[in-house]
């Protein structure tokens, strides 16, 4: 067990952890164009934020959370979403007082105990930008255009904008009340976590994963029939804006999301590249999340994207990442008096912004120069007694085996010249 890693999480190792470098940094890169921020939240919450947050019909609490009590009796949960811990902040730091809108993005892990599969697992990692303080639906346009664009500059083409609305409090009562009437007949086959939602939140049970339950819901009155004028107005603002810039979608009245804060816009960007049918990047509106949290009332809207499936269905897409270069310069040394003067170089070379490499593993000459070749080293700097004796330094161009004396006082300038070219 000591050599094994805890079931549902995975190592990223070096040979990969450049592609996750890759989309990290350019993923800041799309955000902060648009004029987001950083921020960063703790591993774990209270488990109560999530309770009043994600809501307690979700899986993601009846089923998923990492909860446990701490040596002080506090009840700790580690974050199985982004979205809540950044509203808590958000209230807690009276964020609200300062020019709105607020605008944040977050890079972070989160937890949830379930079933590991295909670019899913117990920790798992997730990019996400949440906007507060804007009711317009040019910011739902806003945070969705973000997402599209993010994908576009990923390579992924097989990808599908799926948008719906899920209403507010208030369109939702009719809604339940036909969804109920709906579903009564087919109580008894519903299983156990749907019966419980069928009073509290019967539109949980549209999200329901058993496959029984899916079929008892097709054909389910939908939540666009019963929406209220001003959610039905807000929808179409949505689609027109959607429309002027360019952004293809397509409506889905079986799209609820996973949690029960959304309100109105409810989206998810789909794709079939990585075997079935999986949600990639998902998210929407959230108008009275901050109130709940203890905030005052102030609209959001954001979204969430799993950062393992993003690059399961960019290598399914064939999109490509950089390979990973190699050391700018390898510094080959033969003997004591050169190893002290390679020693003083390699320094030097480091401080000046460059990549450079000494052996530490006592290789002779020809072993050193198979460790550059490995390293994938763009230059060589060779020193040994003659090098010494003529206070100059080899310099040896590993592409083109070209060799060139240099002074030794130069070496440095040489070096950080030949790499800008």
């Amino acid at each position: 067990m000591l050599t094994k890693a805890p079931k549902g999480t995975k190592d990223i190792l070096p040979q990969e952890a450049y592609r996750w470098h890759y989309i990290e940094e350019k993923f800041a890169a799309i955000c902060r164009r648009y004029g987001f921020q950083e921020m960063r939240t703790p591993v774990f919450e209270h488990t109560e934020l999530f309770h009043r947050s994600v809501g307690d019909t979700t899986d993601i609490v009846q089923k998923e959370m990492y909860s446990f009590q701490d040596y002080g009796k506090r009840n700790i949960t580690l974050k199985p979403e982004g979205t809540s811990p950044v509203v808590r902040a958000y209230v807690e730091h009276k964020l609200y007082a300062g020019t709105q809108p607020g605008k944040f993005y977050y890079n972070i892990p989160c937890f949830r105990y379930e079933k590991p599969q295909s670019g899913r697992l117990r920790e798992f990692h997730q990019f996400g930008v949440e906007t507060f303080g804007a009711s317009d639906m040019l910011a739902d346009a806003e945070i969705i255009s973000i997402a599209d664009d993010f994908l576009r500059e990923m390579g992924i083409t097989d990808i599908e904008l799926r948008i719906n609305s899920v209403g507010c409090p208030e369109c939702r009562k009719k809604h339940r009340e036909a969804l109920r009437e709906f579903l009564t007949p087919k109580y008894e086959a519903l299983c156990d976590t749907c019966k419980s939602r069928f009073d509290r939140n019967p539109m949980r049970i549209l999200d329901c994963k058993s496959p029984v339950c899916q079929e008892l819901v097709q054909g389910a009155p939908v939540m666009l029939d019963y929406l209220c004028d001003d959610c039905r107005q807000a929808f179409d603002e949505l689609k027109s804006n959607l429309d002027a810039m360019g952004i293809d979608y397509t409506v889905d009245p079986g799209i609820v999301r996973g949690l029960d804060y959304y309100t109105k816009t409810a989206f998810e960007f789909v794709t079939t590249a990585i075997g079935a049918q999986g949600t990639v990047c998902g998210g929407g509106r959230y108008d009275e999340l901050v109130e709940e949290i203890g905030g005052p009332a102030t609209p959001g809207v954001g979204f969430g994207l799993g950062k393992e499936r993003l690059l399961l269905t960019m290598e399914a897409c064939g999109a490509e990442i950089p390979e990973l270069g190699g050391i700018d310069v390898f510094i080959a040394v033969m003997g004591e008096e050169a190893k002290a003067a390679g020693l003083k170089l390699v320094r030097q070379l480091r401080q000046s912004g460059i990549s450079a490499q000494m052996d530490v593993m006592g290789r002779n000459i020809k072993n050193q120069f198979k460790y550059a070749n490995r390293m994938g080293a763009a230059k060589t700097v060779v020193i040994g007694q003659d090098e010494l004796e003529n206070n100059s330094f080899t310099i040896k161009d590993m592409e083109t085996s070209q060799q060139t004396a240099v002074p030794m006082e130069k070496t440095v300038d040489e070096l950080i010249k030949s790499m800008k070219r």
